[in-house]
């Protein structure tokens, strides 16, 4: 007799359920028309809001205060006219809500490797010196170009 762990089919992976599926495609879509619709924005508003979400008809943007939110809706035909235009879909409504922006995560540095000439100067001066810490220090430097 077989288990029951053998008759059941592999399990999907988190992307390949059609639920959270849809909801990346929308999340993605979103997104790129928030860039689009953001180029229609003098500069510095375009740094203190985002759009939110569309759906049945309404275009919702976020504003960091209630300033930039009273900014942002004198541009709200234009917006509504290139949403339309992006969408494809009738869009009437316009919304704007207040609240902090969704933190923008910061680029990588790439940091230059440790070439090992400068990793053989470090294991250098750790043999040279008598302080064990700082010998320590030294030698886990000289580690990273390893």
């Amino acid at each position: 007799m077989q288990s029951a762990s053998r008759k059941r089919p592999p399990a999907k992976t988190i992307g390949e359920v059609p639920a959270v599926a849809a909801l990346a495609a929308h999340a993605k879509a979103l997104d790129a028309m928030d860039r689009t619709l953001r180029q229609c924005l003098p500069d510095p508003l375009r740094r203190q809001c985002c759009l939110a979400d569309l759906r049945a008809g309404r275009l919702v943007f976020l504003a960091s205060s209630p300033v930039w939110a009273a900014k942002l809706r004198f541009h709200q035909t234009a917006l509504l006219a290139e949403a339309r235009k992006i969408a494809g879909v009738p869009i009437g409504k316009f919304a704007v809500k207040v609240a902090p922006l969704p933190p923008v995560p910061p680029e990588q540095i790439r940091r230059r490797p440790l070439s090992h000439a400068a990793a053989d100067h470090l294991k250098a001066a750790a043999h040279s010196v008598a302080d064990p810490e700082l010998r320590a220090a030294y030698l886990r430097l000289a580690s990273l170009a390893e």
